[in-house]
């Protein structure tokens, strides 16, 4: 009897290794599958080269506020481009790396899309009320950046500016701020609007005329 069941156990002995095997290989394409699915479309990385604004008064219009955003990383630019849909999804990697290319300005540029979101997240505000902003078509987007000029109600010596670009893709982004006379500033999340002295609309007013 005894020896009967010998060739049946050194059988099971030959599948269990098999078994393990498969097991094995089964539950590393589960985990590699798994990976793919959850893997984000775009992650942003907000902590290289930080984004800039630069602030003035217009030379010839005491009324008119003048504010250039630049992006601080150019892979930032793509981020941004595909996250307002101006961009393929394809311009991401699985691991949330993006690549900029020349094509990227030269399509987020005279997006609407792209206009609107400045105008969403950067306001001018003068004695409680806003300006109305328009985005100049920008000449060279990843090398200069973008003007918005604002036009306010009345001549400007003070300005309420709130910038708030790119921080909706991930809040550890910065804008570093310059304005006249040197002043300088930083906007972030916890602090996205900075009170501007940008000086005496008369002689603003009159500098344009002479």
């Amino acid at each position: 009897m005894l020896d009967s069941l010998r060739p049946v156990s050194l059988s099971m002995r030959g599948v269990r290794p098999v078994l393990r095997m498969l097991a094995v290989v089964g539950a590393l394409t589960a985990i590699g599958l798994g990976a793919l699915v959850t893997a984000e479309p775009a992650e942003a990385h907000p902590f290289g080269d930080p984004q800039t604004v630069a602030i003035r008064l217009d030379p010839a219009r005491a009324d008119v506020v003048r504010v250039r955003w630049k992006v601080g990383g150019l892979d930032d630019l793509t981020l941004l481009g595909v996250a307002l849909g101006v961009l393929p999804q394809s311009r991401v990697m699985l691991d949330g790396a993006a690549f900029f290319e020349p094509a990227d300005a030269s399509a987020i540029g005279p997006s609407a899309k792209f206009s609107a979101y400045l105008l969403q997240q950067i306001k001018v505000r003068t004695n409680g009320r806003g300006c109305a902003g328009i985005v100049e078509p920008p000449k060279q987007l990843a090398k200069t950046g973008v003007e918005i000029a604002f036009t306010c109600p009345e001549p400007v010596a003070k300005a309420d500016i709130t910038v708030r670009t790119l921080t909706d893709l991930n809040p550890a982004y910065r804008t570093l701020a310059t304005g006249p006379n040197g002043e300088r500033t930083v906007y972030s999340t916890e602090k996205d609007t900075y009170g501007w002295s940008l000086g005496s609309p008369t002689s603003r007013q009159r500098n344009g005329r002479s």
